[in-house]
């Protein structure tokens, strides 16, 4: 399996941005397919997940209502659609891949990850 995550950059705070995250290698029925983020010293958290199969999705509480997350199955690619976006939102994002069982929530459910892809917020 290899993930692909693109779409960082810039962004002004009170701006949006898209990330997407290529995933190949197999097909992903039954997956789960997540958003974990790490800022500047900090340790790597959810942010968000989806199953691919039925689109089930699980959003940490400091994302709820700004972050939406996505999947479209004949691209086989999945995305994070970020609005409002706040100065702590600042990391780099990864995308990551389980099956189907365990927390959606706990990264060392994950068994592929992809490179990240960096979003810096402007205050």
């Amino acid at each position: 399996v290899q993930l692909q995550a693109s779409g960082g950059g810039l962004v002004q705070a009170g701006g949006s941005l898209r990330l997407s995250c290529a995933a190949s290698g197999r097909t992903f029925g039954g997956y789960v397919m997540g958003w974990f983020r790490q800022a500047p010293g900090k340790e790597r958290l959810f942010v968000a997940a989806i199953r691919w199969s039925g689109g089930s999705t699980y959003y940490a509480d400091s994302v709820k209502g700004r972050f939406t997350i996505s999947r479209d199955k004949v691209k086989n690619t999945l995305y994070l659609q970020m609005n409002t976006l706040k100065a702590e939102d600042t990391a780099v994002y990864y995308c990551a891949a389980k099956w189907g069982t365990g927390s959606e929530e706990m990264e060392s459910w994950y068994n592929y990850w992809g490179q990240g892809t960096l979003v810096t917020v402007s205050s």
